[in-house]
């Protein structure tokens, strides 16, 4: 059994993962590992779900090198096989977004001391609990779902990579053309649909979401590149947080002032009205623009979306 797995994505980050890879070897001997007590691949475009059903049966952590999507790939597997209680789970951050190393207080020493001192910190984290929510019983929610503006940004940009319309895989141009996106996106809206949760109390309730702009469902306190448009999320309370975005002016507040202490805190409770819910249905056009985590989920989950608890895992992660 391995103490550690090292999954590489690596075309993220500008092709960074190839770096960490590179010197790997150098950083676990300076600390005293073994050469069989780790390994290190990179992910396979195709088969990358055997891939990493395969690492979690030979591993006792198992660290994603990549974005948002390479973490949410290994959640999903870990929950189908049975893992989520057995096999501990590390991230370094090389996306767009980076919400979850975020809260995992993984970003910033790594854009303050860089990739190479966050792997030497990460191999000596602690874990804490986390939890996973299955999206209509298949796909694995760690960071937010949303339906709406965003969601059809994130599709619009996914289909510019796909095509080659990004000229560079850097974190930098990636995110100048979620701005470009989202100026040619802006007037987009939820065209119908229904909203359908169960509170904090258990008690029932439904809205009518058509015309919307987004519905927001989050597990962690960052959404879309470090905003927070949630009133106080907890990623171990059995929670998620729903946030209903009527219009295009409390989209842009969420996103701009999430982060300011007491006008973002005044904003959300009073204004965006950030709701703590137990599970959550959404009924929808069969052709909404959807996405999980920041990857893209359009025309995979059908009319009906459902969010319900999956379970708690353990996740590495840095002291403030």
């Amino acid at each position: 059994m391995l103490k550690f797995h090292f999954l590489i994505n690596p075309i993220s980050g500008g092709g960074q993962g190839k770096v960490i890879f590179e010197f790997l070897p150098e950083i676990m001997a300076s600390m005293d590992y073994k050469q069989e007590e780790w390994k290190a691949e990179f992910t396979q475009a195709e088969g990358m779900r055997e891939q990493i059903q395969q690492a979690l049966e030979s591993t006792e952590t198992l660290v994603a090198v990549g974005g948002d999507g390479t973490v949410s790939a290994v959640l999903s597997t870990m929950l189908l096989g049975g893992f989520s209680q057995k096999v501990k789970i590390g991230l370094i951050p090389l996306g767009t977004g980076n919400d979850l190393a975020r809260v995992l207080n993984l970003y910033k020493p790594y854009v303050d001391r860089g990739l190479l001192f966050l792997v030497r910190r990460l191999v000596l984290a602690g874990a804490r609990p986390f939890d996973i929510w299955k999206v209509n019983g298949k796909f694995a929610l760690a960071n937010y779902f949303s339906a709406g503006i965003d969601a059809r940004i994130a599709h619009d940009f996914n289909l510019d990579r796909a095509t080659g319309a990004i000229a560079s895989n850097s974190v930098v141009a990636n995110k100048l053309h979620y701005v470009k996106r989202f100026f040619a996106d802006r007037d987009y809206m939820l065209k119908s649909g229904s909203l359908a949760y169960v509170d904090a109390a258990g008690e029932k309730h439904q809205v009518d979401v058509s015309g919307h702009r987004t519905v927001i469902v989050g597990n962690i306190p960052s959404f879309a590149s470090g905003a927070n448009p949630f009133f106080r999320s907890n990623m171990a309370d059995g929670l998620l947080e729903v946030v209903d975005v009527p219009n295009m002016h409390n989209f842009l507040m969420a996103i701009a002032i999430g982060n300011i202490p007491l006008i973002g805190f005044i904003y959300k409770k009073y204004f965006l009205q950030s709701k703590k819910v137990k599970s959550v249905e959404l009924r929808l056009d069969k052709d909404e623009f959807l996405q999980l985590d920041g990857e893209d989920l359009s025309g995979k989950a059908g009319e009906t979306v459902t969010i319900e608890y999956a379970a708690q895992v353990n996740m590495l992660a840095l002291d403030p």
